[in-house]
């Protein structure tokens, strides 16, 4: 798992430089489509990367975008209006057999379909009418590490494509190659980690659904219970959980979500809940119990790539403090296949 947290910067550099000149033919293609919805489809890790491209696609584009229920299609078989629609289905594998379903049933109802994978022979590229490539190579760890943010650039290049402003993506591996040099920071921090059973994971915007993926990989490699909301679903009502010394793991970057940030900062500090942020937010890391500092550098709309890093390793260094081994969860494998 470490080894592959530290092979992403040459991932997602991969992954620009043979994917870039496809997407801007796809691009045009899907103008000239005049695609108006875009339904993302998932489960897993590659679930939280779709949680972040649906966001990074909305707000940069304007084209309204929607998660997926497989069991529509797959348990109701229910027929939907496609037309004008991209449907992209997400797996590490290509071989999750609900996805592979609904990309067949949304070309069946008029849909253009692309696959983000790992697996350039894979079914879910078979089926699909075009496939952006994630470049990450055998993926061994079951937690995934790589192929999720490999995930994450393929929305990234894609937005890039059909945005009217650039995104300075360029920019990512570079930030990553540098928030890797933080690891004894966060092995500074296991200790104090050791004995968690239970947390909150907390993100709200581009980073919400990089507190589903640190959430994942705490359940998967510490067997910690680790609940996760955005800050503003935390205050309706799952606050009540908060008590002193009660763990919450919250990414706070700086930029469009820093107010909301500040004040569940604040918030969780009144309550003395014993907070960690990954932050490159001055004022969020001077109030929080621990804090994990990148750099200002990192504009909000580039910061889930980076941002997650920590927590990747976190986990992994979390894991073994508590003698178990992240490379080998129990009752998991690495191809999880449902209908």
């Amino acid at each position: 798992m470490l080894n592959e947290i530290y092979e992403q910067p040459e991932v997602l550099e991969r992954t620009i430089l043979a994917e870039s000149s496809k997407v801007r033919r796809l691009a045009d293609h899907l103008k000239r489509r005049e695609i108006n919805l875009i339904i993302l489809v998932a489960r897993g890790s590659s679930d939280n990367a779709a949680q972040f491209g649906r966001y990074l696609i909305e707000t940069t584009t304007g084209i309204p975008v929607s998660l997926a229920a497989p069991s529509v299609f797959t348990i109701y078989k229910a027929d939907l209006k496609l037309e004008r629609a991209l449907v992209v289905g997400i797996s590490q594998s290509g071989e999750g057999s609900d996805i592979n379903i609904v990309l067949e049933r949304a070309k069946e109802c008029g849909a253009f379909s692309i696959a983000i994978t790992n697996n350039a022979n894979s079914t879910m590229a078979q089926i699909a009418d075009e496939s952006l490539l994630v470049h990450a190579g055998p993926e061994r760890s079951v937690a995934a590490t790589k192929t999720y943010t490999g995930q994450m650039m393929c929305f990234y290049l894609l937005a890039s494509a059909l945005a009217p402003n650039n995104i300075a993506i360029n920019k990512i591996p570079t930030f990553v190659n540098n928030t890797l040099e933080l690891r004894s920071n966060i092995q500074n921090l296991v200790d104090r980690y050791v004995f968690m059973e239970n947390c909150v994971v907390v993100g709200r915007g581009l980073n919400y659904g990089n507190a589903y993926e640190l959430a994942l990989k705490l359940m998967e490699t510490c067997y910690v219970v680790a609940e996760r909301f955005s800050s503003a679903d935390l205050f309706h009502g799952p606050l009540a959980v908060i008590e002193r010394r009660f763990p919450v793991i919250f990414f706070a970057p700086n930029g469009p979500t820093s107010k909301s940030n500040l004040l569940l900062s604040e918030r969780l500090n009144e309550l003395h809940a014993d907070t960690l942020a990954i932050t490159n937010d001055p004022r969020i890391g001077s109030i929080s119990t621990c804090s994990i500092l990148l750099s200002d550098e990192i504009d909000e709309i580039l910061s889930p790539i980076p941002f997650i890093v920590p927590g990747q390793i976190l986990a992994a260094l979390l894991s073994e403090a508590k003698g178990l081994d992240p490379d080998k969860p129990r009752s998991l494998t690495k191809v999880t296949k449902t209908i």
